[in-house]
């Protein structure tokens, strides 16, 4: 059992080490961060601009005070719009990511080509031709 119990924190030991949980720590501090930076910015900017007229129509000034009975749909409303801007702001930097994957892509093939195309190849392929043709016009006449 002792044996089974070393091997199992060795594990343990290697799975820290190897990075992957604090690179997933640091993803979790970033997204509970942005999240709330998104629910301010839905509570504080996005609420007010859009809602207004229906929530002076309701009479109420929080999207949270929302009820009918015990049905709190306006924190539901909340959570919906916080989660459609999280979604667009991943979907906007997902595909700029991907644009400039594809940016850097196609220039690493224009390098490679440029590289590919060596100048002393070049003019020995030239010459190559050069005297092909020559032979050609001596042969004819």
């Amino acid at each position: 059992m002792a044996r089974h119990a070393t091997g199992f924190f060795s594990d343990f030991q290697e799975f820290i080490r190897q990075g992957n949980v604090v690179e997933l720590a640091v993803a979790v501090i970033i997204g509970g961060a942005f999240g709330k930076i998104v629910e301010s910015f839905v509570a504080d900017m996005i609420t007010p601009a859009l809602l207004a007229p229906a929530l002076k129509a309701a009479n109420v000034d929080d999207l949270s005070k929302l009820t009918a009975g015990t049905v709190k749909y306006g924190s539901f409303l909340a959570a919906v719009i916080n989660f459609l801007i999280i979604a667009f702001s991943i979907f906007v930097v997902i595909r700029m990511l991907e644009s400039a994957k594809k940016r850097f892509l196609r220039q690493h093939a224009v390098d490679a080509a440029e590289e590919a195309a060596d100048p002393i190849l070049l003019s020995q392929e030239r010459l190559t031709t050069e005297i092909e043709r020559l032979s050609q016009v001596m042969e004819s006449r």
